[in-house]
């Protein structure tokens, strides 16, 4: 009888421990529960946060280009020309040096520069690539005339016997995203297209009847491009048949 007690003692003792047991995961199984909500609720806030400041920083960082490109409106950027030929006066070097390669039909005075230095990279050693001339024209018309001649006479620029060429000055961004068409642009040169890049990042091509189509996006010109290349070939197909 007694030895049946002690058993019951320890039957009852057992199914406590496990009752406690079993309470004590339920209510570690809650708690955990109410710290993921609120640790999803944490990260949802966090989420929306970044959001906000990624849409910020995308914001910022546009006017940050657009108030730099506006601050090289004047600028134009001349390579090819030899390092240290400018002396020690480049703003009357380079605006005479301007005359020389486009003519005085075109620049019939030597046109005023604010200031004109190299690209601020290290001076490379001898025989290698020359750093580009950046040079800020006082007269935005005239820049724009320098760069109109310029594009005009593409390859046909020399100083010394060598290749010159002069651009736009644009900001690193800028030049990223235009440099992005150059293979859709060359492969429109080849089926007798005439792409030509607007600012700050769209093509426009004129076709050979004279009409027009911009595009805002290089995926955009590549669809197009794929587009035309699937007409050729249908028309040539047609005309093998």
């Amino acid at each position: 009888m007694a030895s049946e007690t002690r058993k019951k003692e320890k039957r009852d003792e057992a199914a406590a421990t496990a009752v406690e047991t079993v309470t004590d995961h339920g209510n570690r199984l809650t708690s955990l529960e109410a710290n993921a909500n609120q640790l999803s609720d944490k990260i949802e806030e966090l989420e929306a946060k970044c959001a906000a400041m990624e849409g910020s920083y995308n914001k910022l960082k546009a006017k940050a280009i657009d108030l730099e490109s506006r601050s090289r409106r004047n600028n134009i950027r001349i390579t090819g020309l030899p390092e240290s030929i400018e002396g020690a006066r480049p703003t009357d070097f380079f605006s005479r040096l301007l005359v020389e390669l486009l003519g005085n039909q075109v620049l019939t005075t030597a046109p005023e520069l604010d200031r004109a230095h190299r690209a601020l990279t290290a001076k490379p050693s001898p025989g290698s690539r020359p750093r580009a001339v950046i040079a800020r024209i006082h007269h935005f018309r005239t820049k724009e005339l320098i760069i109109q001649e310029a594009r005009k006479r593409r390859g046909k620029l020399f100083f010394q016997g060598k290749p010159v060429a002069i651009f736009e000055d644009y900001c690193p961004e800028i030049v990223e995203q235009r440099a992005a068409y150059r293979e859709v642009m060359s492969a429109l040169y080849q089926r007798g297209l005439r792409p030509s890049l607007l600012y700050p990042a769209r093509l426009r091509i004129t076709t050979k009847d004279g009409g027009k189509k911009h595009f805002a996006s290089v995926e955009d010109a590549a669809s197009f491009l794929e587009t035309l290349q699937g007409n050729m070939s249908e028309s040539s197909t047609r005309e093998e048949q």
